[in-house]
């Protein structure tokens, strides 16, 4: 039986896992903290119950996709309920817009707005959707390399539809006037962490996704996804290791023969997987071989500001995800992704899951997760010296907007800083999402999921094709499999001829 080594239990990992033991892999999964998940996990006190990491399920196709090839169906394993409003933005000027999944009432909403914007908007939703189709075909259906992987995939008429040459918020700003709606349709691109003034249009998919596939909670919190995950990972005979970091992938020229432990062993496979990111993959585990051109063409995401606080009250104003957005969008998008800093008005999300689920929350009392983004770590910096002032701008801004003694109201308080974040899952500068998608340097594609130095070693998660968030890693991890999958019938057949 061929076996394959999977580095990391994030989702990417767990989705491979599932993928290619479904195929008949001997598979192993190695996960470095005491719980797989990755980002996506779960801590709790007080009474209170917080997702550490995303918060919003959308494109819940891409789980019932994964479990399906496992001969398993999702809503057997997890319960999904749609969230309506699905987001409640707050603007600095006092304006507050619902968004909604239903489009008569989203036009409604928006006419309150701007009546001039309901027929845009309109129009908006129709060249987003056109988007997505287009991505069906390709984007969501292969792990691409890049721009000549996907011209085999489209006509030319295809391809000048994706508007590649202008960005999200060019392509939002060419249907939407009003600018309070123009910055929360922009923000839908912090699903994957890009900048709307540096993303391709084709990101405008996004809108799609929210008004159109809808966006869901998880009964219990997000982490019973991986809950559920590892139930099949189990009845499909997957060896699962915690509490073991893999300090070395072995290679020899152009292969990988397995991983080496911390406690020195060593796992020999025929494939390694890496959930790490790709860079700090190299940069860790294979430490032999120079990245320096994934590390000009890919940069990290942002990264972020992450507070779990049990509120012991219940602000009736707020829905369960919240945003509190920046004055000026193009100045905190500047700040955080050219010059590097956090942005001095920043935009605030929280998210409150007992605000449809009791459970996480004892009654009366709310938890909060709240989660700012930040650049990326630069060298040897700690987070640590600048936690307490601009933990002070966020509750600042948040009571500023109608959050009235937030402050006094704590009972419960942990936090993730950018370090917290690269020291638990790897990532580059404590990076949330991967790599950013930035059509000048890279024209909003990802990390080739299949390595072009070893050709056995390969990768998942938000670094590489799709991106980052909950779908887009799970279906990197189905996609990546189809390319070990192939690789595997190529080799038999090769070996058939042979012989």
């Amino acid at each position: 039986m061929t076996s394959v080594t999977i580095v990391g239990g994030g989702l990417g990992g767990l989705s491979a896992a599932i993928s290619l033991a479904s195929e008949g892999f001997d598979v192993t999964v190695l996960e470095q903290n005491e719980r797989i998940g990755g980002k996506c996990n779960v801590r709790e006190g007080e009474g209170f119950s917080f997702d550490t990491g995303p918060s919003i399920l959308t494109m819940p196709w891409v789980l019932e996709q994964l479990f399906e090839r496992a001969g398993e169906n999702l809503h057997d394993y997890v319960s999904l309920t749609r969230v309506e409003p699905q987001w409640r933005t707050f603007f600095e000027d006092g304006e507050t817009i619902d968004l909604h999944g239903d489009l008569p009432t989203m036009l409604k909403e928006i006419e309150r707005i701007s009546k001039a914007d309901a027929q845009g908007f309109l129009q908006y939703m129709n060249y987003s959707s056109k988007m997505y189709e287009l991505c069906m075909k390709s984007f969501y259906k292969r792990s691409l390399t890049g721009l000549t992987e996907l011209r085999s995939y489209h006509t030319l008429p295809e391809l000048l539809k994706l508007d590649p040459l202008k960005s999200m918020a060019s392509g939002t700003k060419r249907y939407i006037e009003d600018p309070h709606l123009q910055q929360l349709l922009n923000f839908l691109v912090m699903y994957v962490g890009s900048s709307p003034y540096q993303a391709p249009a084709v990101m405008s998919q996004l809108a799609h996704v929210q008004f159109g596939l809808g966006i869901y909670y998880v009964e219990g919190g997000l982490y019973n996804i991986v809950k559920a995950m590892e139930k099949v990972l189990i009845k499909l005979g997957v060896t699962i290791k915690t509490k073991t970091k893999v300090t070395k992938i072995v290679n020899e020229k152009d292969l990988v023969s397995g991983v080496e432990l911390a406690t020195g062993q060593t796992i020999k496979s025929d494939y390694v997987v890496s959930n790490r990111e790709v860079v700090s993959t190299y940069a860790d585990l294979l430490p032999e071989h120079t990245n320096k051109p994934l590390v000009h063409k890919y940069e990290p995401t942002v990264s972020g500001l992450v507070m779990l606080l049990g509120i012991n009250r219940d602000y009736e104003q707020l829905a369960h995800h919240n945003f509190f957005f920046s004055k000026d969008p193009e100045l905190e998008f500047k700040q955080i992704y050219e010059e590097k800093r956090p942005a001095d008005d920043p935009t605030v999300y929280i998210g409150i899951s007992s605000k449809s689920d009791p459970t996480q929350a004892p009654e009366g009392k709310a938890n909060f997760f709240i989660l700012t983004h930040v650049p990326p770590l630069n060298d040897n910096e700690n987070w640590q010296e600048q936690y307490g002032s601009y933990r002070d701008v966020v509750l600042s801004k948040l009571e500023r907007n109608g959050l009235n003694g937030l402050r006094d109201c704590i009972e419960f308080d942990y936090t993730f800083t950018p370090n917290d974040l690269h020291d638990l899952y790897g990532s580059v500068g404590g990076s949330i999402y991967g790599v950013t998608a930035n059509r000048k340097t890279n024209g909003g594609f990802k990390i080739p999921s299949q390595s072009s130095a070893y050709h056995n070693l390969y990768f998942v998660g938000g670094s590489t094709h799709p991106g980052g968030g909950v779908p887009m890693v799970t279906l990197s991890g189905q996609l990546t499999a189809d390319l070990i999958v192939e690789s595997q019938q190529t080799t038999n057949k090769s070996s058939k001829h042979i012989i």
